[in-house]
């Protein structure tokens, strides 16, 4: 047999010569009998058909594993990888070009044979034709000086559209050669707010009878472009309403202006209740207690609301409400990482905004971190994230609002960012070591200390093996000596006054947790097809963070201070629909801490915890692994869930269901130093005792109303103060007044 072997090899080499002469031959009949007048280019003439009909979506051959043994890259945004796929494999089945009608490539789409996507072209349309000359041209890659997709654009930009109007859109691609091309059919088209208003696959769009705005993404080729339409509500606005609305700083013009545009007219003012409530909880995270609410009542001075501002930035528990936010964001589950690195991390952050350590400071010891786990807690996010894709993913999402996880696999459906943007990014994160032990979940408590490595901070393409240095997704960021960590240049450039992006995402953070909604939504997804609701007032909020140096304070300052920010959640007659552009204040139902210490403080009963202090409130937690029924109820993360995470605002059953039933709830309001026995102990009047009782619960004094309702309590027969004083209590902390944030 082994003698054999030479000679089969030998057999075997001369067929596969044979085979391949015959293919040439045929492929070169094939092109002399193919018109010339017209060459054919694989890039721009054969792959737009793929995505515009779905052949390469995600859930047909550009899935992961393909189908059906067909695998195509997802939207087309690897034509090497494509190309090979239609020619070389499968044995020249699927382009025949002997015979190319017979060719799986026309016979499957046009339900010829049996095909699982169904028909997709037609035998006498013009993609048949296309894919039938580009076979009888025997398959070209590339025609010679062909000509690169440069950018495409759309027809028209933006415009204004009736609640039932109707526009056709225009994509054009431009070349390198300065040609242009109606590209139109073969564009995929989507709509942000397809209730406000939709677009078909032919790019029609359809206002949809609801006022508000639109952006339509066009997609072609990896390129993107976006028409936007305004659909104001009918009827007309005098100006002098909109001259003579209240203008506190550059917010309240900037909103005014967009909701002119859609002639929506803004709610009145809020009551200095509601501000008073407003502001404590968002800037400190609490209630104020009777007495203070008392205090601002009773202020009188024209600049009473600004003072309260200024006192709440300085109070102590700023730093602790606000850190709490961005420990969903960073801590990650101390089970995988260690106790001690997330206690550490915790710190860290909780110190941070004692400091008031400017934002582009917090962010460049962050990503540049370095040193041991047990002595600089924002190493932490190194020993979470153990790889470079892991820390791209978390740094540009966090702070540049640039998901990028997509382009890890393949380009982005929805971005410009390809592969190589994602991997040269990475490669910043290339030359972090670390000593010691590592993770071994459930316990990991071991040290760890990362730093910078010696040698190339380079990573190789996981597709073609190329070699790619560090490169910022752009602009140009601070040259690589070889000896500084390349974290330092990646912390500059992310930081620089010059990144458009790292202010708008932190603003619009801000913004949210302050209006009840992002500028852009989801808050962390900055993107030419996710648009900000107003761009103006995104662009000057930045703009004002910048030059404020970055001073988190400052930045709240400046939106509570708006009048926009005071206005009130009940609407009018030409706002009620409104969901977009602050034209009202829009309720938060209150997160999870801030609830829970609030019934803590109304009560006069603190919750106990494990493995912290007596006393200590629910917003100092410096993990979501302490127990608490009531937390989990109302939305904290799951301890699971790696960060950074994303609570819902939602209201459940369950949550109504705790409040009502709720033993330990019960507990705090009948105990025996709580406030409720307090009060009833006390030499004060029913009507005292309600008015403390509304004072700590709504920030308000009850209305004539409430009153009666209130008094009646306390004059039932066969029920005492205390009893009555717990019913009041009880049912005013189930009530919307109460959860939610107006």
């Amino acid at each position: 047999m082994r003698r054999l072997e030479p000679q089969v090899d030998d057999a075997m080499n001369r067929l596969r010569l044979f085979s391949a002469l015959l293919l040439a031959a045929v492929a070169a009949d094939a092109r002399a009998a193919a018109p010339q007048s017209v060459p054919i280019d694989f890039e721009r003439d054969i792959l737009p058909i793929f995505t515009r009909f779905g052949c390469n979506a995600g859930s047909c051959h550009g899935k992961q594993a393909g189908q059906n043994g067909f695998k195509l890259s997802l939207l087309a945004f690897d034509a090497d990888f494509d190309f090979d796929a239609l020619t070389k494999e499968a044995r020249g089945r699927r382009v025949f070009a002997a015979d190319p009608g017979r060719s799986l490539l026309l016979s499957k789409p046009t339900a010829q044979n049996p095909h699982g996507g169904g028909k997709r072209i037609e035998p006498d349309g013009p993609e048949y034709q296309r894919l039938l000359a580009w076979i009888q041209a025997g398959m070209p890659r590339r025609t010679p000086d062909a000509a690169r997709l440069q950018k495409i654009t759309v027809e028209p930009q933006q415009e204004i559209l009736s609640l039932r109007g109707r526009r056709q859109i225009q994509v054009t691609a431009h070349y390198s050669d300065g040609t242009r091309r109606d590209v139109t059919r073969y564009t995929q088209f989507q709509s942000n707010e397809s209730a406000i208003a939709g677009v078909n696959e032919n790019g029609l769009v359809t206002a949809q009878g609801i006022f508000g705005e639109a952006a339509i993404m066009a997609r072609y080729m990896g390129q993107i472009a976006v028409y936007r339409s305004t659909i104001p509500l009918p009827g007309e606005v005098d100006q002098k309403t909109y001259d003579q609305l209240p203008r506190n700083n550059f917010i309240d013009g900037l909103v005014w202006k967009k909701l002119q545009r859609l002639r929506v007219t803004p709610s009145v003012g809020c009551s200095d209740e509601k501000y008073l409530r407003r502001v404590y909880i968002d800037i400190i995270g609490r209630l104020p207690n009777p007495k203070e609410a008392q205090a601002f009542l009773d202020d009188s001075r024209p600049d009473s609301r600004k003072r309260l501002v200024n006192a709440l930035l300085e109070h102590d528990e700023y730093a602790e409400h606000w850190a709490n936010k961005w420990a969903d964001l960073l801590r990650p589950n101390p089970y995988r990482v260690g106790i001690k690195a997330v206690l550490n991390y915790d710190a860290w952050v909780r110190r941070a905004f004692r400091q008031n350590m400017p934002y582009d400071q917090f962010v460049r010891e962050l990503v540049a971190a370095r040193g041991s786990t047990y002595r600089n807690g924002a190493v932490t996010l190194f020993r979470d994230r153990r790889n470079p894709a892991e820390r791209t993913t978390i740094v540009t999402q966090l702070f540049l609002g640039i998901r990028l996880e997509c382009a890890r696999c393949h380009h982005h459906p929805f971005e410009i960012w390809a592969q190589e943007d994602f991997y040269s990014f990475a490669a910043y994160f290339s030359r972090v070591g670390n000593k010691g032990t590592g993770l071994s979940p459930p316990i990991s408590g071991s040290e760890e200390v990362f730093y910078s490595t010696p040698g190339a901070s380079t990573l190789t393409h996981p597709r073609t093996g190329a070699t790619l240095p560090p490169k910022p997704l752009f602009g140009s960021a601070p040259a690589l000596d070889g000896e500084t960590d390349p974290r330092e240049s990646l912390a500059t450039w992310i930081t620089s006054k010059q990144n458009p992006f790292f202010a708008k995402v932190m603003v619009n953070r801000v913004w949210a947790d302050l209006m009840g909604r992002g500028l852009v939504e989801p808050v962390d997804d900055l993107r030419a097809t996710n648009p900000p609701t107003n761009p103006q007032l995104l662009d000057a909020l930045a703009k004002d963070f910048q030059a404020a140096d970055f001073d988190i304070k400052s930045l709240v300052r400046r939106i509570t201070a708006s009048h926009v920010y005071a206005l009130s959640s009940i609407p009018g007659p030409r706002n009620v629909q409104d969901t977009h552009h602050y034209s009202r204040h829009y309720r938060q139902r209150l997160r999870a801490e801030v609830m829970l210490d609030a019934i803590c403080e109304i009560t006069g009963i603190p919750e106990s915890y494990s493995g912290m202090p007596p006393e200590s409130r629910a917003k100092e937690l410096w993990t979501t692994r302490i127990g608490s029924l009531f937390l989990d109820a109302f939305g904290r993360p799951d301890p699971n869930q790696d960060p950074p995470c994303e609570r819902t605002p939602d209201t459940t059953v369950v949550q109504s269901l705790h409040l009502m039933n709720s033993a330990n709830l019960y507990k705090k309001v009948t105990d025996d130093k709580g406030r409720a026995a307090q009060l009833a102990g006390s030499k004060r009047t029913a009507e005292e005792i309600v008015q403390q009782l509304y004072l700590a619960i709504y920030s308000r004094t009850p209305d004539s109303e409430e009153r009666v309702i209130a008094r009646g309590l306390f004059q039932k027969k066969g029920i005492t103060r205390r009893q009555a004083a717990e019913d009041l209590m009880w049912a005013l902390i189930n009530t919307p007044e109460f959860v939610f944030k107006d």
